[in-house]
C-alpha cells in the first residue's frame, strides 16, 4: 500500500546562488550536491521510523548555506537552502 507522501516543497532560488548551486536538485533524496560544497556540521534527529542524520554545508563559491537530510522513508528530503 503506498504511502501518501507531503507536496514536494518548491526550490529556493536566490539570485546571488552560484550557477553550481543553482543546479543542485532539491527536495530530492539522492540528488547530488557540487564539489564546492564543504560539510560542516551534522546532527541526528530521531524520527518515528528511526535516526535521520542532517549535514550542513557551505558553497566556497556563493557562500549558500545547504543543509542534506539523509532520510531514506521521505524522498522529498535532501537538498535545501538554509540561506547565505
Amino acid at each position: 500500500m503506498p504511502q501518501d507522501l507531503p507536496p514536494r516543497p518548491e526550490p529556493v532560488i536566490a539570485p546571488e546562488m552560484c550557477e553550481a548551486c543553482a543546479g543542485v536538485q532539491q527536495n530530492w533524496r539522492r540528488a547530488r550536491g557540487h564539489p564546492e560544497l564543504m560539510q560542516g556540521t551534522h546532527r541526528t534527529v530521531a524520527h518515528k521510523h528511526g535516526s535521520v542524520t542532517i549535514t550542513k554545508y557551505r558553497c566556497e563559491r556563493c557562500g549558500t548555506i545547504w543543509e542534506y537530510e539523509n532520510n531514506k522513508v521521505n524522498r522529498h528530503a535532501g537538498w535545501s537552502v538554509l540561506g547565505r
